[in-house]
């Protein structure tokens, strides 16, 4: 969901009375266990949330892109952090203070609205993909996040997404095998659905794959 631009900028002159930070792809903002040092405002790239399962796999919870600003739970609510924020690119963040950031949300209501908008826009998706994860199928639960991804993240030229994930990504994401997401992509690709590209896939039907993945739930 895309944010007014009041609000936008609003947000960026908060963020701008901090001095810009660049991290390496794969560098660890926050780990598990540790509180986070700031709130992080990204500017450029993308961060990652997610947590180790008991068998050792990541399970990716939030994809990150430029403008949002991140973790809130913990400035909100002062919960324990579980989750880890890795960089799956190069990336400049600007990070603020824990108490600034909650005195500027808490004094700019249209700010906490939109923030409060975007959680339970977040919340919905979460209980989408739960319900994929307990009741669909492998299919199912690859087709949802191909398209998350594409609504996200994707670059869209000529009808067609272009979204940077591998194979080890989407497993991740789905909480499958990396094998099962090989054998599931290779029958979309033998549907037309999807393209192999280097560092990524090319979604060449979106709305195919969504009334595809509609029809098998």
């Amino acid at each position: 969901m895309s944010m007014p631009t009041e609000i936008a900028q609003k947000i960026e002159a908060f963020f701008e009375l901090y001095p810009k930070q660049q991290f390496p792809k794969g560098h660890v903002l926050v780990h598990a266990g540790e509180n986070p040092p700031g709130v992080f405002y990204l500017t450029k790239g993308s961060v990652r949330e997610y947590d180790i399962a008991n068998n050792g796999e990541e399970v990716v919870v939030n994809v990150f892109k430029p403008r949002v600003f991140f973790p809130m739970s913990y400035v909100v609510n002062r919960t324990s952090n579980d989750y880890f924020f890795e960089a799956t690119s190069d990336i400049v963040v600007r990070q603020a203070p824990i108490d600034a950031s909650l005195n500027f949300v808490t004094t700019n209501p249209d700010v906490l609205f939109d923030l409060l908008s975007r959680v339970f826009s977040g919340t919905d998706g979460v209980l989408r993909r739960l319900a994929h994860l307990m009741g669909g199928t492998a299919m199912s639960r690859l087709m949802f996040e191909l398209i998350i991804a594409c609504r996200r993240t994707g670059k869209s030229s000529n009808g067609e997404y272009r979204i940077m994930l591998k194979e080890t990504e989407l497993a991740a994401r789905t909480g499958l095998t990396r094998e099962t997401v090989n054998r599931q992509l290779r029958m979309l690709k033998d549907q037309g659905l999807v393209t192999t590209i280097q560092g990524g896939l090319v979604i060449n039907k979106l709305d195919e794959l969504e009334r595809k993945l509609g029809s098998g739930l």
